[in-house]
């Protein structure tokens, strides 16, 4: 091998051509995230009215997003028996990208009249300010007298459920009161970037496995539900 000694000046001439060949790097990259995020925003546009007949869809088969949570691995692991129950509610979710896509998102659950509690439409957001600063804000739950979830001990659950093997989790619903760490809410994550997109896939999981390969076979599955019908 043949070494090559470079003097210091020389060095150090590469190190500033090097640093100004970077600049140039960042420049780019800088110009790719604008073009790239306009690309984003003109597609957030166009998959809306898919997003919209898709809803339309969902709403013709019961129990789909309680099915879908169910389904999902890691929602599951966050789901008490008494969650699942007052999910059979469900009857919509909606995530909504803000217009500009970077400063965040909110999702909208929307429920049936049901026993737990008052609200109609419970949501999350999502927030990042100018500087990049997390921060969420969701709707104050309005439970029913004694049917506040967030405060039922681990003892009052079923800890022989089919889906559990450990002790319960905290309820799903308190994830609509903590605001601890914005910046990584993994379940606002799991709900915008793998449910959302596509969550039939996660549905069929449960009619695969013989929950029913129809709605109807479902619905008699959970007849112990009296709105299934």
């Amino acid at each position: 091998h043949v070494f090559i000694c470079f003097s210091e000046k020389e060095q150090q001439e590469a190190i500033e051509h090097i640093d100004e060949v970077q600049n140039e790097i960042d420049r780019l990259n800088e110009q790719a995230s604008e073009e790239i995020l306009k690309v984003e925003q003109k597609y957030n546009k166009l998959r809306q009215p898919f997003f919209q007949k898709r809803s339309e869809l969902i709403a013709k088969i019961p129990n789909f997003w309680v099915t879908t949570f169910v389904n999902h691995p890691q929602v599951s692991a966050l789901l008490g028996e008494e969650d699942e129950e007052a999910l059979h509610y469900l009857t919509r979710v909606e995530v909504t990208e803000f217009e500009d896509i970077k400063s965040g998102y909110r999702i909208d659950f929307y429920f049936d009249e049901n026993p737990y509690f008052e609200n109609k439409v419970l949501s999350k957001e999502f927030h990042l300010n100018e500087s990049g600063d997390p921060s969420s804000k969701s709707t104050e739950i309005k439970w029913k007298s004694g049917k506040d979830l967030t405060k039922r001990s681990s003892q009052t659950q079923n800890k022989a459920s089919r889906k559990r093997q450990h002790e319960e989790p905290e309820s799903f619903f308190t994830w609509f009161t903590d605001h601890s760490d914005a910046g990584a809410d993994e379940l606002g994550e799991v709900i915008k970037d793998d449910i959302w997109p596509n969550p039939l896939q996660y549905y069929l999981v449960g009619t695969a496995l013989g929950w029913g390969s129809t709605p109807q076979q479902h619905c008699e599955n959970e007849s112990e539900f009296d709105h299934c019908s």
